[in-house]
């Protein structure tokens, strides 16, 4: 059985507001995270994912009162990042209807955390966050914390298959190079870590158009994540997911089935 590639929408929130921006800076307001966690569940995403993008660089646990709002508002499943350190840190996002939990610095300082979530919420709750940059002139990608502040030294794909081999049930996977910039998922770096782990790969960073994203699902991503492109209206999910199904991909159908007009202006 073949399993059905997911559409993700991604919420990065800091001040209670969704922002994004370019390589992880020069963020600009997108809008309420509840607001915009609710109409991307209605219009057919297959998850939601909230990232608190300063938790980490704040030192503060992620905004469960957020987080509890945004999940009685949805029904398909949320998953949450941001300023997990520990193993309480996880349950109490799982205690505030969170249903998966993203982690990503803490994971790179001590390691073991992922085998001690894994214990404790079970492999298929933990999400390990990867976020990487090409080295140099070089063909590998170096993991970078800290909201992509601060360089670790560690190849990626090495990185990828470690936090697996410690319990982590899913990767996300972000290329720092193409974040925000609409120019296409880093399809090697997909293909480098999908093709090396037994769990799924969730991409991210790049999505500009349909043809992204059924490039970056063949490439070996279980799932697509996309942010800029929904806040800022230059995709929908469902004519996304209709034109994603007429490239033979194996999608979940959309919540609310675009007109013929919507599906052709996404196939081009």
């Amino acid at each position: 059985m073949t399993l059905r590639k997911r559409i993700i929408a991604c919420l990065d929130v800091t001040g209670g507001r969704v922002v994004k921006g370019t390589r992880f800076v020069d963020l600009v307001d997108a809008g309420d995270p509840v607001e915009l966690a609710a109409r991307y569940g209605q219009e057919g995403a297959d998850e939601i994912t909230i990232l608190d993008i300063g938790a980490t660089v704040d030192a503060r646990p992620a905004l469960l009162d957020l987080i509890s709002r945004a999940a009685a508002a949805l029904d398909v499943p949320l998953a949450v990042g941001g300023g997990v350190r520990s193993v309480d840190d996880a349950a109490a996002l799982l205690d505030a209807g969170a249903d998966k939990v993203a982690v990503n610095s803490a994971a790179l300082r001590d390691p073991t955390l992922v085998g001690r979530l894994a214990d404790r919420l079970g492999s298929q709750s933990v999400v390990v966050a990867i976020d990487a940059a090409r080295f140099g002139g070089d063909a590998a990608w170096r993991v970078r914390s800290v909201a992509a502040t601060e360089e670790t030294g560690r190849d990626a794909v090495a990185w990828a298959r470690e936090a697996v081999e410690r319990g982590a049930g899913e990767l996300l996977v972000t290329s720092i190079d193409r974040d925000g910039t609409r120019s296409g998922y880093d399809l090697a770096l997909t293909e480098g870590i999908a093709g090396d782990v037994r769990v799924p790969v969730i991409a991210s960073g790049g999505a500009g158009s349909a043809d992204d994203v059924a490039d970056v699902l063949d490439a070996g991503a279980a799932a697509a994540l996309l942010a800029s492109t929904l806040h800022f209206d230059l995709l929908r999910i469902g004519p996304l997911k209709e034109a994603l199904a007429a490239r033979g991909l194996s999608i979940r159908a959309p919540a609310t089935a675009p007109t013929p007009g919507e599906v052709a202006a996404w196939l081009g």
